[in-house]
């Protein structure tokens, strides 16, 4: 389902060269909820990044559902992100001027899918935000719009969910939540999930653990 080989990812800047991630090679199944750990600056975000083909490695490959994100151009890679990856992340991609209903059928346009506006409301009724659908996202809570995120993920239905410390701004009592759902959409059906964390407590809800230090995995574990 998701094959990194080799992976290497450098960022330059005039004459400064960072090394994000060095190596990695990573195999995740169909199915999968894995919980990406790391301290800040171990390659998480650089290697969702990659996942989600919103950049692409220095050198290795970065398949993705059968196809090779480091050899497709930016057109591809920006369909294939819409149609079978979904992202979740601290900061939503949410468009600002559309209400929720209407950002979840822009996803699901994006997606290629038919406008369905009954399926729009079902998945914000799902994820707790039925009588939220007439709202732009500057009217709700931090935990409100990782919700609506979750739903655009629902009415989607992508092969991979990418989630990237999603939790990081959320209070005890949402963040479970927002878990909770992340949960309930694996267990649907063959949802691949990736999650970013620094919390051992969250990533414990996945079933593998993959560690990462300086741009290298230092463990991989399945969790008991």
């Amino acid at each position: 389902m998701i094959t990194l080989a080799d992976v290497i990812k450098v960022y330059r800047e005039v004459d400064v060269e960072t090394i994000a991630l060095r190596g990695v090679d990573l195999r995740v199944a169909r199915g999968e909820f894995v919980a990406l750990m790391g301290r800040s600056g171990s390659g998480k975000s650089t290697l969702l990044h990659l996942l989600a083909g919103s950049d692409r490695p220095t050198a290795g490959s970065v398949i993705v559902d059968g196809v090779d994100l480091s050899r497709v151009d930016e057109n591809l890679r920006v369909r294939l992100r819409g149609a079978r990856v979904g992202i979740v992340q601290q900061s939503q991609n949410l468009v600002p001027f559309l209400d929720l209903e209407e950002n979840v059928l822009l996803a699901t346009a994006l997606a290629g899918r038919p406008l369905d506006r009954p399926a729009a409301r079902a998945a914000l009724i799902g994820v707790g935000l039925g009588d939220r659908a007439g709202h732009r996202p500057e009217q709700l809570s931090g935990g409100e719009q990782q919700r609506a995120a979750l739903a655009l993920v629902a009415a989607t239905r992508p092969a991979v969910l990418l989630a990237d410390e999603v939790t990081g701004e959320l209070d005890s009592g949402n963040a479970a939540t927002l878990l909770d759902l992340v949960a309930r959409l694996h267990a649907d059906g063959s949802l691949t999930v990736i999650l970013a964390t620094h919390d051992p407590g969250i990533a414990s809800r996945a079933g593998r653990i993959v560690e990462l230090l300086d741009g290298r995995v230092v463990a991989d574990r399945r969790v008991a």
